[in-house]
């Protein structure tokens, strides 16, 4: 399917893995920085991310991120290619799908996120539990 001149089903998200969202305890927790400007992401998984968007990019792109996660001066930096948008009145969403991770990024990522679900678990989970659900499929 073909709109605004995109292939649609060509570029559409797929993500398999469990999504995050990237907010701890009310507040925005995981962030990408993007041609110099660092965005809030809505949400994180192995696969790719969400971010706030007005509007979609004119055509898919591949880009240079850096990923950052509140209260760890580390970073996870790599490429990534803008698959979707999904538009909402509050606002839309860019959903991007890495490519690629520099120096063991994806490692890293899949750390972080296993941290996550830890901290923000409703029930006492284990640290081998929340490692599972990362890197598991999706669960919703």
């Amino acid at each position: 399917m073909v709109e605004d001149g995109v292939d649609v089903a060509h570029h559409a998200e797929r993500r398999k893995r469990q999504r995050f969202v990237a907010r701890r305890w009310g507040s925005t927790c995981f962030w990408v920085s993007i041609d110099g400007h660092r965005l809030p992401l809505n949400d994180l998984s192995l696969e790719g991310f969400g971010v706030p968007a007005s509007a979609p990019p004119a055509a898919p792109r591949s880009f240079p991120f850096v990923l950052h996660l509140d209260g760890i001066p580390d970073q996870i930096r790599g490429e990534a290619m803008t698959v979707n948008f999904l538009a909402a009145p509050e606002g839309g969403q860019l959903g991007c799908r890495f490519t690629s991770f520099e120096e063991g990024g994806d490692l890293r990522l899949h750390d972080w996120l296993t941290v996550h679900v830890i901290a923000t678990a409703s029930v006492r989970i284990s640290e081998q539990e929340a490692a599972a659900i990362v890197a598991g499929p999706s669960l919703v």
